[in-house]
Formats: structure tokens, sequence, C-alpha cells
């Protein structure tokens, strides 16, 4: 039997964890999307001019569709101030992505994500998830998240359950990305069985902040612009 002393970051992730846990009331909900056409999106533009130099993830997409879903629904992109007896908005997003580290979990976040155009977001991706996994985030860095991506499906998981960053009022899990079967309706509204891009998006809120409405139009909106992202020029 050994012993590891609990200390310095996962000391602390360990107690954000747990206030949060008991005290934001958490609700979960799952979506299934086909993101074969994200997938085919990325494969072009991974290899275009505009992208050189820049690897672009799905895990960016998925970030570029938090940020315009948080835009049409801003009652998510809150705090909840008990102190204050205060609800927060914030004017702005800024994406936290959980990383881990050698050191524990930590949550840099990519500052005022929702203005940056997809290059611009997929580099600070990049630089964010690097600079922490060397153990190199700063302070600043990590303070003053408002909305976080938890990418489980780096680890080729589906899907799970989690729990809030202290302070915010939502939480997705991006699960792993695989080819399944999947039934295709075509444009006369026959079906057939094709192998599809499938993942499944898991979204936690803070119930005191988002109602059930609130949370499921909000995951809705990402599902669909990941399963469509053209759908975001209907949007504006």
């Amino acid at each position: 039997m050994a012993r590891e002393p609990i200390r310095g970051v996962r000391r602390a992730m360990a107690q954000a964890m747990v206030a949060s846990a008991f005290t934001a009331p958490h609700v979960t909900e799952f979506l299934t999307v086909d993101v074969t056409a994200t997938m085919d999106l990325i494969e072009r533009l991974s290899g275009s001019r505009e992208f050189e130099g820049v690897k672009l993830t799905p895990l960016a997409l998925v970030g570029r569709a938090m940020c315009a879903a948080a835009r049409r629904h801003p009652g998510v992109n809150a705090s909840w101030d008990e102190a204050a007896g205060d609800v927060v908005r914030f004017g702005y997003v800024n994406l936290g992505i959980a990383v881990a580290t050698q050191r524990g979990l930590v949550v840099p976040n990519i500052k005022d994500a929702d203005l940056l155009g997809l290059r611009d977001l997929a580099a600070a991706l990049g630089t964010l998830t690097d600079t922490a996994r060397a153990g190199r985030a700063t302070p600043h860095d990590l303070a003053g998240g408002t909305m976080t991506i938890t990418n489980v499906g780096v680890f080729g998981v589906d899907t799970g359950t989690p729990i809030l960053n202290p302070g915010e009022a939502v939480i997705l899990a991006f699960g792993a990305v695989a080819r399944r079967p999947w039934v295709v309706v075509g444009p006369d509204g026959t079906e057939s069985i094709e192998p599809r891009w499938v993942t499944q998006l898991a979204l936690s809120f803070d119930h005191r902040l988002v109602d059930g409405e609130l949370g499921s139009t909000f995951l809705a909106d990402i599902g669909a612009l990941l399963h469509d992202p053209a759908q975001a020029f209907v949007w504006g």
C-alpha cells in the first residue's frame, strides 16, 4: 500500500468539484448527433491556405457552436452569486477547456472566445492546451471562465455527466466521434441506413439559473450546428 499527499492543483480541483456538486443543483441532458457534415468541413478546411499552420480539430467546431448557441440563449452564460443575491449575466464568453495534466485537471479559458473566427479559435485552443499540459498555465489563463467544454472523447469515451466549473452555469461533455450506422432520410422521404460520423453531447447545467427549456434548446442548437454547420448563416 502506498500513499500520495493530496496537494497543489489536485487538492484545489477536488475542493472546487465538491463545492460545485453540493452547491449547484445539477441537471444533465444528452444528445446524439450525426456530425458527418462537420467532419467533412474539417477535412476541407484543414487543406486550405487559410488554415495553414493551424490544427483544426472537432473540438474547435464544438467550441464555435457553443459560442454561437450562447448568443441565441444568453441565459446560459451566467453565474449565481449567493453572497450578493444576484444573477450575474456575462456580456462575453470566456470558454473553458478542461485539460488533464500531470499535476491534475485544470480548466484554462479562451478569453472573448465568442469574438474569434474559427481559425483564431482553433489556434487559441491549440496554444491553450499545449501551455496547460506543459504546466505553464497562468492564473490569468485559469480565472474568469464563463462556460466549459470537457472533451471526454479524446479518451475514447462516449459521454459522461460533467460537474460544473464553480461559478458557471453550463458545462458540455463532448464524446468520441465514431463511424456508426445511422438512419438517413433522403429528400424524397425515403430512409436508408448508412455509416455516418456520430457523437454524443452531454450538457450539465445549474438548475437555479437554467431551466429545462433553456438547457434543452441550448443543447439542441449546439447539436444543430454540428449536424449542419451552414445553419450558422441562417442564424446570422
